[in-house]
């Protein structure tokens, strides 16, 4: 854990991204990457649908802000056992496919997971319907919630369900929002849906005239799990923007996403790189590589405080194949910062 590169390693790594970096995809290919996100998204999940990640159970003691009430030495809540069950199959090497590499973190009591990366940015009119709703009047989902938790990019549930199914506030009320309809469908369709305390629905973040369900400053905390890499880079400041005015003061950011030099940007060949350190896989999703003072400059620019900035580096071992890899994550707070006194 938290793993120090030499100098050596990390030479090798930068002549790597160098590498599979010296050849951009054209401009044409790259808008049409841009213009279809969502049916890329939508294909994954299609294909994948809820098999492909596991839940995250690790998110409570990494994120103790997403069950506040939460006892630190439960281990099984309500039907989510959170064991050693719940490892690789492949010996602490997260699983690879067509580019999604699993991933596996530690919590304070070795909790392993897997992880996904939903995402968007298109267009989407599903959320049109709620756009009428008189907020003012407190007239929204959840209106009546004390402790509101934003999801963006559920995917199929794997943060969203751990967090209902671990926080028993009666005042929580959880939105989850992708841009993939299919992933939204997975989430409503699952039985642990609970339109009392959930509320999930498709949404373009990088469409600034897409709205939100909820008014601004009122929610508690935005959850940004493997989300933020799969936004085209120029986008990114405004969707940080967005997200920071839904913040009650007070209110705080939790993201975790991929770092610079993780086994996956490694990985890449020739010909996949859209841009610096942003990439298209196989199956056409897309995905950047952060460093810690890009996601300072993101949230600080959007006006926030910075509570957490850290890089994750994890040696993963695969026994049977003889192979060591090297993940790279970084892990960020930021908070709203209080209405000033009058």
């Amino acid at each position: 854990d938290n793993v120090e590169w030499s100098e050596e390693q990390e030479a090798n790594a930068r002549s790597k991204v160098q590498e599979n970096s010296s050849q951009l995809l054209p401009q044409d290919k790259q808008e049409e990457y841009e213009v279809n996100a969502n049916r890329y998204w939508d294909d994954f999940y299609k294909i994948h649908e809820n098999g492909f990640f596991k839940d995250r159970h690790w998110l409570f003691t990494e994120f103790p802000e997403l069950a506040p009430n939460r006892n630190p030495s439960q281990n099984e809540v309500s039907g989510y056992k959170c064991s050693y069950e719940e490892e690789s199959n492949s010996e602490g090497l997260g699983s690879c496919e067509n580019g999604h590499c699993s991933l596996e973190t530690r919590a304070e009591n070795q909790l392993n997971l897997i992880k996904s990366m939903p995402k968007f940015c298109t267009e989407e009119s599903a959320m049109q319907k709620h756009s009428e709703l008189n907020q003012s009047d407190g007239d929204y989902p959840g209106s009546s919630a004390t402790y509101r938790i934003l999801e963006v990019g559920c995917g199929a549930g794997n943060t969203v369900f751990p967090i209902l199914q671990t926080n028993n506030d009666p005042g929580l009320f959880v939105y989850c929002c992708d841009f993939s309809t299919i992933a939204v469908d997975l989430v409503q369709t699952n039985a642990e849906y609970n339109s009392s305390r959930c509320f999930a629905f498709v949404h373009d973040l990088c469409n600034d005239q897409s709205p939100f369900p909820m008014p601004e400053e009122s929610l508690d905390i935005v959850i940004l799990i493997f989300v933020l890499s799969a936004i085209l880079p120029e986008k990114m400041q405004c969707v940080v923007n967005r997200l920071s005015r839904l913040l009650k003061p007070g209110g705080m950011i939790l993201l975790r996403d991929y770092g610079r030099y993780d086994l996956a940007q490694l990985r890449f060949k020739k010909g996949q790189c859209l841009s610096d350190n942003f990439y298209v896989r196989g199956d056409g999703t897309r995905v950047y590589f952060f460093t810690q003072d890009e996601l300072d400059d993101l949230f600080t620019t959007a006006g926030l405080e910075k509570i957490q900035n850290l890089v994750d580096r994890r040696l993963q071992v695969n026994r049977g194949k003889q192979m060591t890899m090297y993940r790279v994550w970084i892990q960020c707070k930021y908070r709203k910062p209080a209405a000033p006194q009058l």
